[in-house]
């Protein structure tokens, strides 16, 4: 009878982050503001585990102020949870690319929130669900509070 005096446990992590991203990937068909219908590609993954956990955008690029404001957001985030900075192409077109990649949250820098359409929204931004697609507007000031409760 021979009882081995050796044993070599093996465990590893790709198939745990292969079961993670083959759970949440999903393709959601949807009807665009033309009436077509195309296909959406989520990554679902929940926020705590979402490689990239907000978005910055601003609405326009070639707006300065709207450019500022958003790297300020992107600095004030940045130090508590990892950030993803985009301004090019159209805002739909940037919300579905981080849809792809699992980006939970999005955070649009727009007219609003330089004060040109009024002081009743000045200072606030516009906070995008992945999963629902549901926008609110939220006061900067208590942006990442909203972000740290909606993540954790």
């Amino acid at each position: 009878r021979f009882v081995p005096h050796v044993i070599e446990p093996a465990a590893g992590a790709d198939r745990t982050v292969l079961a993670f991203i083959c759970d949440a990937y999903d393709e959601e068909e949807i009807t665009n503001e033309k009436g077509k219908t195309e296909t959406r590609v989520v990554m679902h993954f929940h926020p705590r585990i979402a490689p990239v956990k907000v978005g910055v955008f601003p609405l326009l690029k070639n707006k300065p102020e709207l450019v500022a404001k958003a790297m300020e957001i992107r600095a004030m985030l940045q130090p508590y949870m990892t950030v993803f900075y985009d301004e090019t192409g159209a805002i739909g077109r940037r919300y579905r690319r981080q849809d792809e990649v699992g980006t939970p949250f999005g955070v649009t820098i727009d007219f609003d929130t330089i004060g040109e359409n009024g002081d009743a929204t000045n200072n606030t931004v516009t906070l995008r669900d992945r999963d629902s697609m549901e926008q609110r507007r939220v006061k900067i000031a208590d942006l990442l509070g909203i972000l740290l409760q909606e993540i954790m």
